[in-house]
Parts: structure tokens; C-alpha cells; sequence
């Protein structure tokens, strides 16, 4: 569910009208419902009533911290995977002792600040990177809290690049290497073993992977307990799907029934990272088209949003729907490449897309865009990443300014150059 709907022949966002932010604002501009963020998260949370939890809202889907400090207002934890990231949880006055930090290559000097400013856990996912958690825990005189992503070669069935729970993987510690490790932490007087995790993928749009996935990190649990090692939570990672076409995922209820009635029976808490199933719907892209153009019989809708702004469609042949912001009259459709300014064949938002007649100036939006959408763009090409736009009800804040051009060289330096010989 979103708060996405046409009205009076016009897209709206809760009681806003995207026409009004596209006059005001301009485009490309991502807009949020900050109604759908909170039923979203709500809706994850009460699926989970059923036993001790926290959910761990996923920073890398969308990092702005207006975003991150509406969640952290409902109780959110987060899942972090950079020193960057933790830094916008404390700057939207997030919780420290709600952070998980997961991700393979942690350096030490995030390490670091993740120790001093007081994590709830570190997902860790290499031998290498335990000893160097252990290593800085003690210079830091401080007691590291960990667990263990682990590997439970389980097929989500998702695009491969978004699959981490396979051998295949660079992500997680294989399942028969994972209890030697387990024993080297509960030795270090540095290490303290709270957990075990795991994540096996995005956009997943069954259970059955998950409840695999859970039933395999069980065993290696109670395994543990045979060791001594008792762990406080299971951390099932994040990955349940939306829609963004024809997909039907489950509801979070019925992944939270059939979890928490496992997970319930044996006594742990139980941790999940959700971040698209929270943001996804709760976000559109909207754009101005540029211009129409036809080479033969190839009909080309340009927009001045492109690859830099979403890079979802170029990178994953990823689906989102398009729409006009005004919709009037009944209008021809025609089967278009929605393609964006930036000077690559790959810059394309849709591809062979039935769409209604639209010409120059007309606005449309770009449907489910809300999670690594903005997170994953850049300024390539030069250009200036776009505005960020949260709406509540009948108002909206700017909660990130469309980026000056001034800034896009800030950083950069000038040299004195040396008189060139002749």
C-alpha cells in the first residue's frame, strides 16, 4: 500500500499534488510519503509481536536522514554497512544501541568509531575481519559485541546480483567454517559473542527461502549451545520484496507468523534489517520531459531524469512503472524507450514501454523508486543529483536541496601549471 493516487485528473502525494512540487521544487526531484514510511514500518513491526525483536531499518535503501530520523521516531533500530552511514543515524538522532553494522571490508578506523560510539553489534563476515575487531576492541580498552554473518547457501530466486546468500557470494562465512570461529571469539577477552546472522538476498517474493535460511542458522545454533555458547539473537537479515509490476510478495504477516513461531519456541530475540519493503513504495521519481524523437520506428520519450538519478533500470534491467502526473482526456499509447540527457546507450529509465501520449513539458513519475533510488546515484556526467521532497498530508519540507553546480567540483583543487617547453 501507497499514498500514491491520481486525483482530480492529477498524481498526488498524500494531499499534495506533484504537480505543485514539479512548479516549485523542479525535476528530477524524489518524493516521499512520510504516511507510507510509517504504515510500512508499522505494519513490519506488528508482524512481529509475536516475540522479542527490533527491526533494523536498512540505511543504504535511503540514507536521508529526515528519512531516518521519521523512522527512529517509531523505534526503529538500523542496519548500517559504513562509517557514513552510522554517522547520518546519530545525526538524525538515531540510537546507537539499536545499530547493527554489517557489510564485508569494515575498516578499523570504522571499527573504531562504531566501538566509541557504542553499537549494539557488528555483523562479522571474515576471519580477517574478527582479529581486526578484536585487535582494535582491545587498543580501544573496550569489549566487542558480535556475531556472525553466515552463509546458508539458500537460493532466494532474485536477480543474481542482488543474491548473497549463496556460495557463489562474497558475502558471509561459510555454515562449516562458522562454529571454529564462534570458539575463537568466546576465547578473546576482547570479543563478545551476542549473535548470528544472515541474509540471503533482495527483492525476495516467497517465503520459503527465508524459513530455509532460518532453520539452517537454528542448527548451527544449537550447535553453539552443545559448545557453551549461548547467543542472545538471531538476526534474519532483510530482503522481503515488493512490488513493482506483477510480482506478489508476501505480506510481512505471513513471513512474521511463520518466523517468530520458530524463533519463539527457543528463546532468542530476533533481529531483521528490512529497507525496501519500508521505503520502495513510499517513494516516486518525478521528471519533465524534455523532448520526443523517432529514428524509423523507435519512439523515444526523453526526460530530464536519467541513469545518475536511478540506476536501477540500466544496472539490473530493473521494472518501474511510469506514469503521467496529469492524466485528462483518453490519450493514444505508444510504445516507448523512456531515455534520459546522460551520454551513454544504457541511459534508459524504460525500455519498449506502452505509454500514453506525452509531449514536451508534461511531467511523469516514476513509480517505486524510493528505495536505491537516490542512494545509488551520482554525478555522473557531471550532473547534479536531485532534490529530495518528504510530504506529510497537505504540506512538504525540502529535505535535501537539488545540488548546486558550484558544489559538484567541491574538493577538486586547481595546480599551478609549469610553463609548457617549446
Amino acid at each position: 500500500m501507497h499514498h500514491f493516487e491520481q486525483r482530480a485528473g492529477v498524481m498526488h502525494c498524500e494531499d499534495v499534488s506533484l504537480e505543485r512540487i514539479a512548479d516549485e521544487v523542479g525535476t528530477p526531484t524524489y518524493v516521499y510519503s512520510e504516511a507510507t514510511l510509517t504504515r510500512h514500518f508499522d505494519v513490519m513491526d506488528a508482524a512481529l509481536a509475536g516475540v522479542d525483536h527490533l527491526v533494523c531499518y536498512s540505511v543504504k535503501a535511503s540514507s536521508n536522514i529526515a528519512i531516518l530520523q521519521l523512522l527512529a521516531s517509531l523505534g526503529s533500530g538500523f542496519d548500517i554497512v559504513s562509517r557514513g552511514e552510522l554517522a547520518r543515524v546519530v545525526a538524525a538522532g538515531g540510537d546507537p544501541t539499536k545499530v547493527v553494522f554489517s557489510g564485508v571490508g569494515k575498516r578499523s578506523d570504522e571499527i573504531a568509531a562504531a566501538l566509541e560510539t557504542g553499537i549494539a553489534c557488528f555483523n562479522v563476515e571474515t576471519p580477517g575481519e574478527l582479529e581486526r575487531i578484536d585487535r582494535v576492541a582491545a587498543n580501544l580498552g573496550k569489549r566487542a559485541p558480535i556475531s556472525l554473518r553466515v552463509n546458508p547457501d539458500v537460493d532466494p530466486l532474485t536477480h543474481p546480483y542482488i543474491a548473497t546468500g549463496l556460495r557463489s557470494s562474497k558475502f558471509g562465512v561459510a555454515m562449516p567454517e562458522a562454529r571454529s570461529l564462534y570458539a575463537r571469539a568466546a576465547r578473546s577477552n576482547n570479543l563478545r559473542v551476542v549473535g548470528i546472522d544472515c541474509h540471503i538476498g533482495s527483492q525476495i517474493t516467497d517465503v520459503a527461502p527465508f524459513i530455509e535460511a532460518l532453520e539452517r542458522v537454528l542448527e548451527l545454533a544449537w550447535s553453539l549451545e552443545r559448545d557453551g555458547i549461548r547467543l542472545e539473537h538471531i538476526d534474519l537479515g532483510g530482503g522481503l520484496g515488493i512490488r513493482y509490476d506483477d510480482e506478489q510478495p508476501p505480506h510481512p504477516d505471513a513471513l512474521g507468523r511463520m518466523v517468530t513461531r520458530i524463533v519463539a519456541d527457543h528463546g532468542y530475540s530476533l533481529l531483521v534489517e528490512p529497507g525496501r519493503v519500508i521505503v520502495g513504495n513510499a517513494g516516486v521519481l518525478l521528471t519533465t520531459v524534455l523532448d520526443r524523437k523517432l529514428n524509423g520506428d523507435k519512439r523515444f520519450v526523453i526526460v530530464d531524469a536519467a541513469m545518475n538519478d536511478n540506476i536501477r533500470p540500466a544496472l539490473y534491467g530493473a521494472f518501474h512503472a511510469i506514469r503521467p502526473v496529469r492524466e485528462g482526456e483518453p490519450r493514444a499509447i505508444e510504445t516507448v524507450d523512456v531515455v534520459g540527457p546522460v551520454c551513454e546507450s544504457g541511459d534508459f529509465l524504460a525500455r519498449d514501454r506502452p505509454l500514453a501520449h506525452v509531449d514536451p513539458g508534461e511531467r511523469l513519475v516514476l513509480m517505486s523508486a524510493g528505495a536505491y533510488g537516490f542512494s545509488m546515484s551520482s554525478n555522473y556526467n557531471s550532473r547534479s543529483r536531485a532534490a529530495e521532497i518528504l510530504v506529510s498530508g497537505d504540506r512538504y519540507d525540502v529535505i535535501r536541496e537539488r545540488e548546486p553546480i558550484e558544489h559538484l567540483f567541491d574538493g577538486e583543487h586547481l595546480r599551478a601549471l609549469s610553463p609548457r617547453k617549446k
